[in-house]
């Protein structure tokens, strides 16, 4: 867009009053007004959450109180995304070895991603060489004073076994050197002010606890709440609806509407709260897990029943087996109910799995 940010910013505030009181996180990507049609791409209301849990220490209390934004202080941020993509960080010029990907952000493959989080409420090669050189890279990039980066180590514990495993003989000595050369870049880097280290792990038992002491902040993010369940099924068959899957499209209601209408039980909640009842049922599977779970759903549950009948032909009698659609075969849909139901039967295929694994 080529339009002057104050011009932009004057019609997202005349928007905003428009539709001055809201409940929670709100996007906005279809406009009237034909300034916005044709410079924004979309608005969204966010960070929401954090008044209520400044003011209240709760996550569930804002969900049901309405905010009206005259009687607040709103910050207003105008960017535009960078659609380039990753780059890849490279050790070896020559060789082409991959050793990171690098996004300029604010990136468009992490656009919605921050308000589709939710959280509970009481949320607070493996060669030294190797490891070297990419720290000599990212150093490269914080020599930058004008930007700020950020650098995530996934399963961090591969890069920080405890050495203690090492000296026993249970780990390769060369672990000791990665770990090692990990926490004396660490303290290199740590100077100074332009980058943060970010580091995931599932088995936080395994990592050195000199690379925990060097760690401001620990937090644990156990498996999604019920909310954070709901949610995530809610988009999957938002999805479903949306490719007509699932048809006819039918409403559901979102974990903060339940709440404002204090899950009371009609007609039109019937499905929402099904899908609330299958969440509850739910708790405990991992985020992978959810995600794949109406996929499991309509691949188990919904696709093939077994449709049985008798011929008699040349005075003998012929059983007849015929895998009928419960779909119509040729859209392939199903209702919202039948998906329901399927659903509610992979969450338990799911739940005795995962008993049979431990």
């Amino acid at each position: 867009s080529t339009a002057a940010l104050s011009d932009i910013r004057t019609h997202v505030l005349a928007l905003l009053k428009r539709h001055s009181v809201v409940f929670g996180t709100y996007r906005w990507t279809e406009f009237d007004e034909e300034f916005l049609q044709k410079h924004v791409d979309s608005v969204v209301l966010a960070d929401l959450g954090l008044i209520d849990y400044c003011l209240n220490l709760s996550f569930t209390l804002f969900s049901i109180q309405p905010l009206d934004l005259e009687k607040c202080s709103l910050s207003i941020h105008i960017f535009t995304l960078n659609e380039d993509g990753p780059s890849m960080l490279t050790l070896e010029e020559e060789e082409e070895l991959s050793a990171a990907s690098h996004w300029l952000l604010p990136a468009a493959e992490f656009s919605g991603i921050w308000e589709s989080l939710v959280y509970e409420g009481d949320v607070k090669t493996k060669s030294g060489k190797l490891v070297t050189k990419m720290f000599q890279k990212i150093q490269q990039l914080i020599d930058d004073k004008d930007a700020l980066v950020f650098v995530l180590i996934d399963e961090v514990e591969s890069l920080t076994a405890a050495r203690k495993a090492c000296q026993a003989g249970t780990e390769p000595s060369d672990a000791i050197r990665v770990v090692n050369s990990v926490l004396t870049q660490l303290d290199q880097i740590k100077r100074h002010s332009n980058v943060v280290i970010l580091t995931t792990s599932n088995v936080t038992e395994k990592i050195d606890l000199a690379f925990v002491d060097r760690a401001d902040i620990k937090q644990y993010i156990g498996p999604p709440s019920v909310q954070g369940i709901y949610s995530i099924y809610l988009s999957c068959l938002e999805e479903l609806m949306k490719c007509q899957v699932i048809y006819p499209r039918e409403q559901l209601f979102t974990i903060f509407e339940l709440e404002t209408m204090g899950f009371a039980e009609s007609e039109v909640s019937e499905h929402s709260l099904y899908l609330r009842n299958i969440a509850v049922k739910s708790k405990g599977l991992s985020g992978r897990s959810l995600r794949k779970l109406p996929f499991l759903a309509h691949a188990l549950f919904v696709k093939v029943n077994i449709y049985s009948c008798t011929k008699e032909n040349n005075g003998k009698t012929w059983r007849i087996v015929l895998p009928m659609q419960s779909v119509c075969l040729q859209t392939m849909t199903v209702t919202l109910a039948q998906f329901l139901e399927a659903m509610d039967r992979a969450v338990d295929t799911q739940k005795e799995e995962k008993a049979n694994l431990i």
